[in-house]
C-alpha cells in the first residue's frame, strides 16, 4: 500500500479522502495549506500527493512548481476547475494526473493505481546500453539525454517518452501503447500525450509542422527517427 499526502483545505472533502484512503489500507497524512505540504514533503517520504488547487495561502499551481523543485513524487491534482488551458499548464508544470471535482472514490482509486504503477515501473532496472538515434544520445541508467552533444533538460515523463520511442526508432507506436507503456494507463485521452510531445519537440528544437525526430501520423501513432536532412 502507499504513503499518501492529502493537501486539501476543505475539512469535509479532506475527511472523506482520509477515510477512503485509510480504508484502502494506505498510510495517510493530511494538511490544509501549501506551506504545510512543502514541509511535509521535505521531512517525509510519500508515494503520491493529492493536491487541491484552491488552497488558502498559495494557489495550488504555484505549490506544484515549488513541490517539483524539491521532489519527484507523483502528484495528482484535485480541482473544481475544468479549464482545458489550465489543465495543460498543470501537466506541463509537472502534474502526473488530475481529477475534476466532484469525483468518485472509485475514480480516485483507479487514477492512484495508475500513477503508482508508473512510478514503480520507472524504478525498475532500465536497459544498460546507451541509445543513439541520429544526434540523440540517451542514457537510460543515468536518465540523461543529449542532442548533438548538448544536454537536454527533460522532465521525468518527457524522458520516459523519449527513451521509449528512441528504443523503437522508425516504428510507429500507437497512442494506446504509449498510454499503456509510458503512462501505465489502459485508458485516457490524447491530450496528455500531445502536451508532452509538444514540450519534447520544443526541447528538440522542432515543431509539429516542421518535425525532425518526432513524427505524428494522425489517427495512427507517433514515431521517432533520425532527421532526413542535417540541421541547417
Amino acid at each position: 500500500m502507499a504513503s499518501v499526502l492529502v493537501v486539501e483545505d476543505d475539512q469535509f472533502v479532506r475527511s472523506a479522502l482520509i477515510r477512503h484512503l485509510t480504508e484502502a489500507s494506505h498510510t495517510v497524512r493530511s494538511v490544509g495549506t501549501a506551506l504545510e505540504a512543502l514541509r511535509e514533503v521535505a521531512h517525509h517520504r510519500f508515494d503520491v500527493v493529492i493536491l487541491d488547487l484552491g488552497l488558502p495561502d498559495l494557489d495550488g499551481a504555484e505549490a506544484l512548481k515549488m513541490l517539483r523543485g524539491i521532489t519527484d513524487v507523483p502528484v495528482i491534482i484535485a480541482t473544481a476547475r475544468d479549464d482545458e488551458a489550465e489543465i495543460v499548464r498543470l501537466l506541463n508544470d509537472g502534474a502526473d494526473d488530475y481529477l475534476t471535482k466532484p469525483f468518485s472514490v472509485e475514480h480516485l482509486s483507479a487514477r492512484m493505481a495508475a500513477v503508482l504503477r508508473r512510478a514503480r515501473s520507472s524504478g525498475e532496472a532500465p536497459p544498460s546500453r546507451e541509445i543513439r538515434v541520429g544526434g540523440l544520445a540517451i542514457d537510460p541508467l543515468r536518465r540523461q539525454a543529449a542532442l548533438d552533444g548538448t544536454a537536454l533538460d527533460l522532465t521525468r515523463r518527457e524522458f520516459d517518452l523519449l527513451a521509449f520511442l528512441a528504443g523503437r526508432p522508425g516504428v510507429v507506436v500507437p497512442r494506446k501503447e504509449l498510454l499503456a507503456e509510458v503512462w501505465q494507463q489502459s485508458y485516457g485521452d490524447d491530450q496528455t500525450i500531445d502536451v508532452h510531445l509538444s514540450w519534447l519537440r520544443r526541447k528538440l528544437g522542432e515543431t509539429a509542422a516542421r518535425p525532425r525526430y518526432l513524427h505524428t501520423l494522425r489517427g495512427v501513432g507517433v514515431k521517432l527517427e533520425p532527421p532526413r536532412e542535417p540541421r541547417p
